[in-house]
């Protein structure tokens, strides 16, 4: 169980500019109409006072109303080997607390990731969602845990396509990619890093 329902939108702003804010805007009010009543749109963009120069994660967390707003200056983190572990966890919106997420990758080492698998799917990271290549087109899990900012743009504008995918299935792709606000969509080193463990 989530402990309390505070959420948060990570929103890139470089140099200045705002990304991807008509779908930040999108999730969080729909999260807002879900878990409170009587709520109006917020439009995230007239909160933020965008930094001018340099890479930042604007972290703004929010309830009913925006409770706060953080202006983070981001480096890219690397992975160098995924494993996939399996989870019933419930993350459907994006939630401050993230207990559970980390719980589920605390004993690995800080360059590995989980790819996380639920009802037997893959669904995401715990930083972000997946693609793989099939050598003819990108396509992402079709029930991810969180419906990331980054995979609505890509499926909005026809880069990416849904696909139920098994661990399996994994053999049958080229590449492997993640994909969320900060590093937009990010090609990893290679395919065959991801491995099946028990953690």
């Amino acid at each position: 169980m989530i402990k309390e329902a505070l959420f948060i939108e990570t929103i890139k702003i470089e140099n200045g500019k705002i990304y991807n804010i008509k779908w930040h805007n999108h999730r969080c009010n729909h999260t807002r109409q879900v878990f409170f009543a009587d709520t109006k749109p917020l439009y995230l963009q007239e909160y933020i006072e965008a930094p001018p120069k340099g890479l930042f994660r604007c972290r703004i967390l929010y309830a009913k109303d925006i409770l706060s707003i953080e202006y983070i200056p981001y480096q890219s983190k690397k992975f160098n080997k995924f494993n996939i572990v399996q989870s019933n966890i419930e993350y459907n919106y994006k939630y401050a607390n993230r207990e559970l997420l980390d719980t589920l990758k605390k004993e690995l080492s800080s360059d590995s990731e989980i790819i996380i698998e639920k009802d037997g799917l893959l669904t995401d990271t715990t930083i972000a969602n997946i693609a793989f290549y099939d050598g003819q087109s990108w396509v992402t899990t079709k029930k991810p845990l969180l419906k990331g900012t980054m995979r609505m743009k890509l499926l909005e504008n026809g880069f990416l396509k849904e696909k139920e995918i098994k661990s399996e299935d994994i053999r049958h792709f080229l590449n492997f990619a993640l994909m969320n606000a900060m590093i937009g969509f990010q090609i990893q080193k290679s395919i065959i890093d991801i491995r099946r463990e028990k953690i």
